[in-house]
């Protein structure tokens, strides 16, 4: 029992006095065992899977808020927007397996499409201008629109999470996504047919799972390789295959996760005692997988079923080379014979210019030598095949030339075609031979280049202005025999005139109207080497039979298909250097300068804004931490020790990360030459909003000293402040969002500066003016078709009556002119200005005319002989007869035409035309036809120009590339 007792004693002195307990305590909060590992102070495990179930219900609220901003009112407006024109276009083509060429990959429009077709969409509607209607023809747009919204939805919460997953508190991550809901200008870029709202959650995924990742990792050894720090690098690659799947910009998120990837990889470089180089190598190899292997499979995969959609001919194989487009259905031909043999007949290609065919047709010069057309033409056509001939016809057993085509049928020997030989090319559709001589070109008139065409006739042998010398290029074509004599396919060579020794040559200008908008063929002599190259397609002739040796394109697969995309897409995308009414540069982005027209109609209005609480406060963030850093570099330099104090290193490591990925998605822009929108920068302006709300949080809940950390209440009321701040901006730009109705005096409230150039005259006085509107279907404020026809392109008489032309609403005439159509009293068959009270409409008589610029009246036989020489001005008049309620006919001022038919009406506006893909190609004059005089353009009607320039037109950068627009 003694020792029993004496046992116990030691065992209750043991215990130390409260007092002395607790003074250890506190030292050891003080003073923390120093790490010896790469893992950071201050970092909690923040994996957003281990939320608390009231961060759970709010990320719910959160998403649901979202969908009642981003959804509501989707089906508004009801005609294509903005840049619908491009990618609502693409599904079109998708559905029909139409190839097209566009400067973006493919992940977000197949998605579109996918969404479209689900909906029922079958690809006939083609989206071709801004403001033409949905309903109509029943175009499942609000699915299509759907799935941006979806995007736009998710990325609300997605800034929620991120903004956990770096640390910050609930109501700051709250805040942060509130920001989001309430930023107008992703509202209006998730609610449309666009690739913005796609990218934007891409990026948004990869910040969340990238900075997950960075969590795991600032752990310590004991998180790395565990199934969380595995997902959350998986996730990376993943989101960086999807965004740069999307749009090149991915490429930029790609340098944000890899730059942060690097100093992650020196940190535990620089760790030897716990990171041997067997484990850094393990540390590598997991990374390149996921954020290398991952990304670029994915990219590729997209690709994939990119081809596997397009396997048709459509507009834009014309920028692929012969080889890729064998491989679409249709494309490809059967093996050809391989030696080229006089009296060979054969389609000849030009190699620079999306590889079109020499051709010709029964069409005549309406200048120069006015003798038949040279054209190259992008398609299959019995009118490319060419008789090779000698310089003299073949000689019979007396010696007596044998004439006809068939003289080259049966000879002796085989009459290869080598390197030298002195060629006439027969075109046998019209008995014409290729034909040189000293006359300028009908477009290019330069005294460098003179003109080809095709002369002759059946019978005539020609005279030396036929004669072409073949002169093959070893270095284009292949290796052996081809580089000696003419082979199919193989042989690249230049056709030499014999008499001037200009080189048979062609370019991107095109032909007018009278030659189909064909690309114009001349004889150069100083043409650059690409553009006079040339090689035989198909080849036929009666001494090479089924034993033959014969070629084909090599099928260049899908990794030789994929690479030669990427080089057209680069080239595409770089050659976007026209300006664009609604364009803008990054120096302008950041202080919301101005935004983009994207739609108008029924005076209603949408326009690409920001919210400018939500900007200018992200700019400041940014602002604030560049001072903030240079401050620190001159603190360090002086050895001050700011960084090591936890929540210093923390601050400026966190933040820095968001400003980095701000930085590197906007200061490449300024490199860039090519068209700018402001859309370009929203990545940017996320990692913006993510460094404001992770410097707010600092500010109030994380820096000790101030005051704020220990009063929780300061954060949660700063943040509801400021959202309902935010909210309420919101609201006032909101109806440019929407599309909704306005008033002039709203608008002119809150446009603060000239630069927003929206126009507030769009609108009405007052809301009860729109409930007296027409119905929709009157005349749209967003031009479809233009109502000034440029050159050639005027319909004759015939179509014009039924060819759909939109003009300004002021000048409320009809849409669709109709010759001689009596319209029954009171029952306009389009919308029109009501007559005014008392009074009725009893007729209206609408019919076309064609005036010359002095107001003759033009017969249908001098509009014919017009066409293709001069320009014709579209303008609308209208004669209304209106009674009065005793059945008196009021004379209007409107009742009688003009006495001078060519003055402009002032009331009629000029729809801005649709704008090609790449703009007006740079070579092709614009003095299309030098030698007819053209009548001098009417002056502009008042307020033309201005409204021109303010119509919303569709970005060139985004549209897609057609042949048409190259060849």
């Amino acid at each position: 029992m003694a020792r029993s007792a004496s046992a116990k004693a030691p065992a209750s002195r043991a215990s130390p006095p409260p007092s002395t307990l607790s003074t250890k305590t506190k030292t050891k909060t003080k003073a923390p065992k120093p790490k010896d590992d790469y893992s950071s102070d201050g970092v909690e495990d923040n994996d957003v899977f281990l939320l608390s179930g009231s961060s759970i219900q709010l990320v719910v609220a959160i998403t649901l808020l979202a969908a009642i901003v981003r959804l509501f009112r989707i089906y508004q407006p009801s005609s294509v927007v903005f840049d619908e024109v491009h990618f609502g276009g693409f599904a079109s083509k998708y559905i029909k397996g139409r190839f097209f060429m566009d400067v973006h990959p493919p992940l977000a429009k197949l998605l579109i499409t996918l969404f479209g077709w689900l909906a029922g969409f079958n690809g006939d509607f083609d989206f071709k201008e801004i403001g033409k209607d949905y309903l109509e023809p029943g175009v499942p747009y609000v699915a299509m629109r759907l799935f941006p919204a979806i995007c736009g939805i998710l990325l609300a919460p997605t800034m929620f999470l991120t903004l956990k997953a770096s640390g910050c508190r609930t109501f700051t991550s709250a805040m942060g996504a509130g920001l989001i809901i309430f930023e107008n200008g992703l509202l209006t870029q998730a609610r449309l047919i666009l690739l913005d709202s796609p990218l934007m959650i891409a990026t948004a995924f990869t910040a969340l799972a990238f900075t997950s990742f960075t969590n795991q990792h600032e752990l310590g050894p004991t998180k790395a390789f565990q199934p969380s720090w595995w997902f959350w690098l998986a996730m990376t690659g993943l989101g960086l295959g999807m965004t740069v799947s999307i749009k090149w910009v991915g490429l930029f998120t790609i340098a944000w996760v890899g730059l942060l990837t690097l100093v992650q990889l020196w940190v535990l470089l620089g760790d030897y005692k716990n990171v041997t180089i067997r484990l850094f190598a393990k540390h590598f190899v997991a990374r390149v997988f996921c954020l290398i292997v991952i990304p670029l499979s994915f990219y590729m995969a997209m690709f994939g079923i990119h081809f596997l959609c397009l396997q048709n001919p459509g507009e834009g194989d014309g920028f692929m080379s012969s080889e890729f487009q064998s491989t679409l259905n249709s494309k490809g031909m059967q093996d050809v014979a391989a030696d080229v043999l006089m009296g060979s007949r054969v389609s000849i290609r030009h190699v620079n210019t999306q590889g079109g065919y020499l051709h010709s047709h029964p069409l005549m010069y309406p200048t120069g030598s006015k003798q038949q057309q040279i054209t190259l033409y992008p398609h299959k056509d019995e009118n490319n095949i060419w008789l090779l001939e000698n310089q003299t016809q073949p000689l019979d057993i007396h010696g007596a030339p044998i004439n006809g085509t068939s003289a080259w049928n049966n000879l002796p020997e085989t009459p290869y075609i080598t390197n030298g030989a002195v060629l006439r090319l027969y075109h046998q559709p019209t008995h014409r031979r290729l034909h040189s001589h000293d006359v300028r070109p009908p477009v290019t008139e330069a005294d460098w280049q003179n003109e080809v065409s095709a002369y002759g006739y059946e019978g005539f042998d020609g005279d030396a202005n036929d004669f072409f010398r073949v002169e093959i290029v070893k270095a284009k074509s292949k290796g052996g025999v081809a580089q000696d004599r003419l082979r199919t396919i193989d042989t690249k060579f230049k056709l030499v005139h014999i008499m001037t020794g200009c080189v048979l040559f062609s370019h991107k200008v095109k032909l007018p109207e009278w030659a189909s908008e064909q690309q114009e063929v001349t004889c150069a002599k100083g043409g650059t080497l690409p553009n006079s190259l040339w090689y035989i397609e198909s080849n036929e002739h009666p001494q090479l039979g089924p034993d033959a040796e014969k070629v084909n394109y090599a099928n260049p697969g899908f990794f030789g298909k994929f690479w030669e995309l990427q080089k057209v897409m680069w080239k595409t995308n770089a050659g976007l250097t026209e300006s664009h009414a609604w364009d803008s540069r990054p120096q302008s982005w950041p202080i919301l300068r101005r935004g983009i027209n994207f739609w108008g109609k029924d005076h209603r209005q949408i326009y690409l804004m920001g919210n400018p609480l939500i900007w200018w406060s992200a700019t400041v963030a940014v602002v604030l931490y560049v001072i903030f850093k240079g401050i620190a570099v001159l603190r360090w330099q002086r050895s001050c020790g700011d960084y090591s104090n936890m929540i210093f290193k923390r601050f400026d490591y966190e933040i820095g990360t968001s400003v980095l990925g701000w930085a590197l998605h906007y200061f490449p822009f300024f490199l860039m030459q090519r068209q700018l929108f402001l859309h370009h920068y929203f990545p940017a302006l996320y990692f913006a909003v993510i460094a404001f709300s992770q410097i707010y949080d600092f500010a109030t809940a994380r820096v000790p000293g101030l005051g704020l950390k220990e009063n929780p209440i300061v954060n949660k009321a700063g943040a509801t402040a400021f959202l309902v701040l935010s909210a309420v901006v919101f609201s006032l730009f909101a109806p440019l969002a929407y599309g909704n109705t306005w008033t002039k005096s709203e608008c002119n409230r809150v446009k603060l500066f000239s630069t927003w150039d929206w126009d507030c005259n769009t609108f009405l006085d007052t809301y009860d003016a729109y409930n007296s509107l027409p119905s929709t279907s009157a005349v749209s404020q967003t031009p479809q078709q233009s109502s000034q026809p440029t050159v050639n392109s005027q319909p004759p008489p015939s179509e014009a009556a039924q060819a759909p032309l939109a003009i300004e609403p002021e000048a409320q005439v009809p849409v669709v002119p109709v010759v001689d159509q009596q319209v029954e009293a009171g029952k306009p068959a389009v919308s029109v200005a009501p007559p005014p009270a008392g009074q009725r409409i009893l007729s209206r008589e609408e019919r076309i005319e064609y005036r010359d610029q002095d107001g003759n009246l033009l017969n249908e036989e001098q509009v014919k002989a017009l066409e293709g020489k001069v320009e014709f001005k579209t303008r609308y008049e209208t004669r209304t007869r209106v009674v009065d309620a005793n059945g008196n006919e009021i004379v209007s001022p409107d009742s009688a035409l003009p006495e001078n038919p060519a003055a402009p009406d002032a009331a009629a506006g000029v729809a801005p035309p649709h704008p090609d893909v790449q703009g007006a190609n740079s070579e092709t004059p614009k003095n299309l036809v030098p030698d007819e005089s053209v009548p001098p353009a009417k002056e502009s009607v008042e307020g033309e120009k201005e409204r021109e320039g303010s119509a919303a037109k569709p970005a060139s950068e985004s549209t897609e590339a057609t042949a048409k627009s190259e060849l």
